[in-house]
């Protein structure tokens, strides 16, 4: 296998690490919140994909993230989101969540990845429970501002999260998740001080401040 050197037309992002295979990108959303979720994403994108506009989640605005979703949907040869709740997490840990959730998302994948490339710096072996295999990976630091195919895993995760954050928000009012999509913020500390924790908080996360 060979490294893939060359950049698509229209954006700075890598198209893959590894030419000529089937190449999986993987992200979370989440990680950070006190509550609801870790969202993770797994995304096999075809060899010609070019979305010039696509970029690390963080550095899109929420419209751009929703505009660019339907597309990266319907174009990717293969996605999957899953939603690590935070009972889960609390057992867990955070990081260990994560990782579980990507290689549950990868599970789901109709095509099967030949490799896989993680944000981040933490993952576990992947085996491929379909041909008993593992499948090799690397973890890049900041991929989704490197990769197409972890930049469109950011974006799946992170639009499929904040949908689910508001959703929660209406059912439990006064925290303000539609907004701050239950990110440590000022008013999400206030609200914490004056109704106390639901049960979609990270009990094992510092709930106050």
């Amino acid at each position: 296998m060979s490294v893939r050197k060359s950049v698509p037309t229209g954006t700075a992002l890598l198209r893959c690490m590894v030419e000529g295979v089937a190449e999986a990108g993987c992200d979370e959303a989440g990680r950070g919140c006190l509550c609801g979720p870790v969202s993770c994403a797994a995304v096999i994108l075809p060899p010609d994909f070019i979305l010039p506009e696509l970029n690390d989640s963080k550095k899109l605005t929420a419209a751009a993230r929703e505009r660019l979703r339907p597309r990266i949907e319907r174009e990717a040869l293969a996605w999957a989101v899953v939603m690590v709740d935070a009972a889960e997490i609390d057992r867990i840990n955070i990081l260990n969540a994560s990782i579980a959730g990507m290689q549950r998302a990868l599970d789901l994948l109709e095509v099967r990845p030949e490799h896989i490339i993680v944000d981040g710096n933490r993952f576990k072996p992947y085996l491929d429970p379909a041909r008993n295999i593992d499948i090799p990976y690397d973890t890049v630091v900041k991929g989704d501002g490197k990769y197409m195919a972890i930049a469109a895993a950011s974006v799946l995760a992170k639009t499929h999260r904040d949908e689910l954050m508001r959703k929660l928000a209406s059912e439990c009012p006064g925290y303000g998740w539609e907004r701050n999509m239950g990110y440590p913020t000022r008013d999400h500390y206030e609200a914490l001080r004056r109704f106390g924790p639901t049960r979609h908080h990270r009990r094992s996360f510092r709930l106050e401040k």
